[in-house]
C-alpha cells in the first residue's frame, strides 16, 4: 500500500509506513550518523530481524525492553524493530543513576536490556539486581553482541495487529522532581504525532537533524514524525554547537527539534554568520522556557520557520507559537493546537475566567494511558471538569492574554511565597539576564525565618564582561518589586540541566541550604 494510503487512516502504525516507504524507495536515506547511513530497504530489514528475534525470544505484545545507551542507529532499529513486534519500548536516560536505572528497569518489567559499555560499566556495583537478558548495541562485552542476538537475515516476525490503546513506550520523568515516574504512551498518541507532522512540513524530502537523546521524548516527538514521513533522521551522539552547525550545512538540513539552551549556545558562537543554513525551513523547540530576546534572534538571523510547542510528555493539551508569523507574541507559548482544550485552575480545583493566572490543565487526543504501576499519582496528575471529562495537569502557572495566547509565569512548584506575596521565579531571572554580564540565569526560593520563603539567585557569567556579585545584586534589586527583591546572588559556572537543557532547581536549593 502507498504510504500516503497508510497515512490517511484514522490509526496506523510507524513501523507500517515505513515499511511501505522501504518497498517503494528502498534506497533513499533513513539514518544518517557521523559517516554511516542507512537506507529505508535495510532499515526496514533490520527492524524485521529485531521484531523476529524478540518473537524468538518469547516476547509478546505488550512486554517490555528496556533501552539505555548513547545515540546510535542501532538503539533507533531496535526501538522501531521492537515496535513491529508490538514490544513496548522503555528508552532510559544513561545519565540516571545506578539506583535509578535498576528502579526503572525493574518497573518497566523489561526482560531484554539494550545497553552499551558506558552503562555497563555505571552498571557495575548493583549489576546482581538487574536480571534482564543484556544484548550490547555498540560490540563491547557489555552483552551478547546485537549482531549474534538478531535473527538470521531475510528473517520475517509474524504478523501483529496492533491496537491504538496498547502502550507504545514508557518514558520516565528526569527526576528531577524525585523518584523517576513511568508515563505510558499509547500507539494512538505517537500516531497522532505523527499526523501532527504531517502539518508541520515533515515530508519526504525532509532531513532533520536531532541533537538531543534519543530517550526523550523531545527527540522523539520529531524523529517518528520525520520516518514515518519518510525524510532522513542525522542523528548527533553528543550536542556541540559549532559541529551542530557543521552538520546542518552538510546535509542540507530542513528541519530540526532543540530545547532553549541548545539554540543559545548556537546563536553565540562568533562564526554563526560563516554557515549557510538556507535549506532550513522548520525550526522546533520545546522542553524548557525559551525567552523571547532569544526567538527574536534566531527569527532575525536563522532562515526558516521558528514553532515553540509548549506541552508534556504526559500530553494532555499543547499550545503552538509558530513565531515567524506571530512576532509580537513571542513572550507566549501561543494558542492552543487545534483540537486541544487548554483551561486554568485554582488550587482548589476549580475553572477560572479570562484574564486571571492559574495552574494549565489540558485535554486533547493526545494523552498518556498514565503513571506505570503508580494509579495513585495518574490521579494526582488528572483534572476533571464539570462533565467528567479527563485533563491533565501540567504544574505551570500561566494566563491567557485577550487574543487567546497563553503567557507562562511559572512552575506551581517552583512559585516562591515570601511574606504572604506569591513571587514567581521567571519574573526576576528575566531582569536577571537584561544585564550584559549575565550569560544565564536560575531564581530558588529559600527558607527564611522572617518571610517564610525568600528568592536567591544564581547566576551564569558571560564571557568577556565581569560584574562582581555585590553588582549584580544591587542592580537586580534596584529594578525588583520590594517583595520581589533577591537575598542572596551566587555566581556559578554552569547551571545544573537535565540531558535535555531544564535547569535543575532542585540542585540548587541543595546547593545553597549550607550556606543559608
Amino acid at each position: 500500500m502507498h504510504p500516503e494510503a497508510l497515512l490517511e487512516r484514522a490509526f496506523g502504525t510507524i513501523a507500517d509506513v515505513i515499511h511501505a516507504h522501504a518497498l517503494r524507495e528502498p534506497q533513499r536515506t533513513a539514518l544518517l550518523q557521523d559517516e554511516r547511513r542507512l537506507d529505508y530497504g535495510a532499515l526496514d530489514a533490520l527492524m524485521d530481524r529485531i521484531a523476529a528475534a524478540l518473537q524468538r525470544t518469547g516476547l509478546r505484545p505488550c512486554d517490555a525492553i528496556a533501552l539505555c545507551a548513547g545515540t546510535s542507529i542501532e538503539y533507533a532499529a531496535v526501538f522501531l524493530g521492537a515496535l513491529r513486534a508490538g514490544v513496548t519500548v522503555a528508552p532510559l536516560a544513561p545519565s540516571a543513576t545506578a539506583e535509578a536505572l535498576a528502579g526503572m528497569i525493574a518497573d518497566s518489567g523489561a526482560r531484554l536490556l539494550f545497553l552499551d559499555a558506558a552503562v555497563a560499566a555505571a552498571l557495575e556495583p548493583i549489576g546482581g539486581r538487574i536480571y534482564a537478558a543484556r544484548v550490547a548495541l555498540d560490540g563491547s562485552a557489555a552483552g551478547i553482541a546485537l549482531e549474534a542476538w538478531l535473527a538470521p537475515p531475510g528473517s520475517v516476525p509474524a504478523p501483529v495487529a496492533i491496537q491504538p490503546e496498547w502502550p507504545f513506550n514508557i518514558i520516565y520523568s528526569s527526576g528531577t522532581t524525585g523518584t523517576p515516574k513511568g508515563i505510558v504512551q499509547p500507539h494512538r498518541m505517537r500516531w497522532g504525532h505523527v499526523q501532527r507532522g504531517r502539518v508541520s512540513g515533515y515530508e519526504a524530502g525532509a532531513v532533520t537533524l536531532l541533537a538531543t537523546p534519543l530517550y526523550s521524548n523531545t527527540t522523539l516527538v520529531s524523529f517518528f514524525p520525520t520516518l514515518a514521513l519518510g525524510g532522513s533522521a542525522v542523528l548527533m551522539a553528543k550536542f556541540d554547537a559549532a559541529r551542530y552547525l557543521a552538520l546542518a550545512e552538510r546535509h542540507r538540513v530542513t528541519h530540526t527539534m532543540l530545547v532553549p539552551v541548545q539554540y543559545q549556545r548556537i546563536m553565540a558562537l562568533p562564526e554563526f554568520g560563516r554557515f549557510d543554513l538556507s535549506s532550513f525551513r522548520a525550526k522546533f523547540c520545546t522542553s524548557a522556557p525559551f525567552s523571547a530576546a532569544l526567538k527574536a534572534d534566531i527569527l532575525r538571523r536563522w532562515p526558516g520557520g521558528l514553532t515553540e510547542v509548549y506541552g508534556m510528555t504526559e500530553g494532555g493539551g499543547s499550545c503552538i507559537l509558530a513565531a515567524h508569523q506571530q512576532p509580537d507574541k513571542l513572550h507566549t507559548v501561543g494558542r492552543p493546537a487545534p483540537g486541544h482544550d487548554i483551561r486554568l485552575i485554582d488550587d482548589a480545583g476549580r475553572e477560572l475566567g479570562p484574564g486571571e493566572a492559574g495552574e494549565v490543565v489540558g485535554r486533547s487526543p493526545l494523552m498518556m494511558t498514565g503513571y506505570h504501576n503508580q494509579p495513585e499519582k495518574t490521579a494526582q496528575a488528572e483534572w476533571l471538569d464539570a462533565e467528567g471529562r479527563r485533563f491533565i495537569r501540567t504544574g505551570d502557572v500561566g494566563r491567557f492574554d485577550a487574543e487567546g495566547f497563553l503567557v507562562l509565569l511559572d512552575r506551581k512548584k517552583d512559585m516562591i511565597i515570601s511574606g504572604g506575596f506569591n513571587v514567581f521565579p521567571s519574573d526576576l531571572e528575566a531582569v536577571l539576564r537584561a544585564h550584559p554580564a549575565v550569560a544565564d540565569a536560575a531564581v530558588v526560593g529559600v527558607p527564611s525565618e522572617r518571610w517564610g520563603e525568600t528568592p536567591v539567585a544564581f547566576v551564569e557569567p558571560r564571557e568577556g564582561v565581569a560584574a562582581s556579585t555585590e553588582e549584580l545584586l544591587a542592580w537586580a534589586n534596584a529594578r525588583l518589586g520590594k517583595t520581589q527583591r533577591l537575598a542572596a546572588l551566587q555566581l556559578i559556572d554552569h547551571l545544573p540541566r537535565s540531558a535535555i537543557g531544564k535547569v535543575l532547581k532542585r540542585e540548587l536549593r541543595e546547593r545553597y541550604a549550607p550556606g543559608a
